[in-house]
């Protein structure tokens, strides 16, 4: 099997939960993910299966989330699974006073992950040194958000926000609802959090568990190619004897058009063979073996 699944993750599930349940139903041991998501999180989870898994690292990296911000309560993990450090009525909370503020969200923005993530330190996640009472300075990062958009406003005691937002790969959306709410002062955190693309799948196209389990005993499961999940790369086709000498490990002189993109995919006649990477000069361009998945 190579290919991936679209994977619709339920809320209360981790992303490692996931494989290991796809592993199970799939009878298959190689199996990874394209991007953890938390486990009240629910929505897209990119997975791979068999050989696919040597792909991830070259999927697209945008992701596009529906999320629920909380005005007035601050958590220790910056949304509802951690505990709360501190709350206060903000009825007075208007959207006309939050608009404002959401400009300093778009664009290139530097960004402080929560405490309770699943970055490594030393080799222990964060969330694992946070939850042994140790002190975690988180560094800050630079993220890229491409759209936030309202999509509701629900006013009460703790007014919410629910809002759509496009961004780049390694962007924490718990960490813009807590900044959100200090920016509007009232403090703010994630009370949902939906993923409705990444890796270059949708959430229409997405199967959950339950749809997985009736399409393997109907016999009518297939999973995504990796020509589609790898759009965004172009596309090199090789002849025979050329595509058999790639794949043994050998480099191929390109005549084509130049390539602006490192990596491409790599075609034979009639198959997918893997990733090639383009090194060019002013006289030449080769195709360098980089994931080789043909036998």
């Amino acid at each position: 099997m190579l290919g991936f699944l679209n994977l619709n993750k339920p809320a209360g599930l981790t992303s490692h939960d996931c494989v290991a349940k796809v592993r199970k139903m799939l009878k298959i041991k190689r199996v990874g993910h394209g991007g953890t998501l938390d486990p009240a999180a629910t929505g897209v989870l990119p997975i791979a299966i068999g050989k696919a898994t040597r792909l991830l690292q070259f999927l697209p990296t945008a992701k596009a989330y529906h999320a629920r911000i909380r005005f007035g309560v601050k958590m220790t993990t910056d949304d509802l699974e951690g505990e709360i450090i501190a709350t206060k009525s903000t009825a007075d909370l208007s959207l006309e006073k939050i608009e404002p503020h959401l400009s300093n969200f778009l664009g290139k923005i530097e960004q402080i992950p929560p405490a309770y993530s699943a970055i490594q330190r030393e080799g222990k996640r964060m969330y694992e040194l946070a939850r042994a009472g140790e002190k975690v300075e988180v560094p800050s990062r630079i993220v890229e958000v491409t759209k936030l958009e309202i999509l509701a406003w629900y006013p009460g005691e703790f007014p919410e926000l629910e809002v759509a937002i496009n961004c780049g790969g390694g962007t924490y959306i718990r960490a813009i609802a807590r900044d959100l709410g200090e920016a509007v002062g009232t403090g703010g955190t994630l009370v949902n959090l939906m993923r409705t693309e990444s890796c270059g799948l949708n959430l229409a196209d997405s199967l959950t568990f339950e749809e997985l389990s009736d399409r393997l005993t109907e016999g009518t499961f297939e999973l995504t190619s990796p020509e589609q999940v790898l759009s965004h790369l172009p596309r090199v086709t090789l002849a025979s004897s050329e595509a058999k000498r790639w794949c043994q490990g050998q480099k191929i002189n390109l005549s084509q058009e130049k390539k602006s993109s490192l990596f491409v995919q790599v075609y034979g006649e009639e198959s997918f063979l893997g990733i090639g990477e383009i090194v060019a000069s002013e006289k030449e361009q080769l195709l360098l073996p980089k994931v080789v998945l043909a036998s």
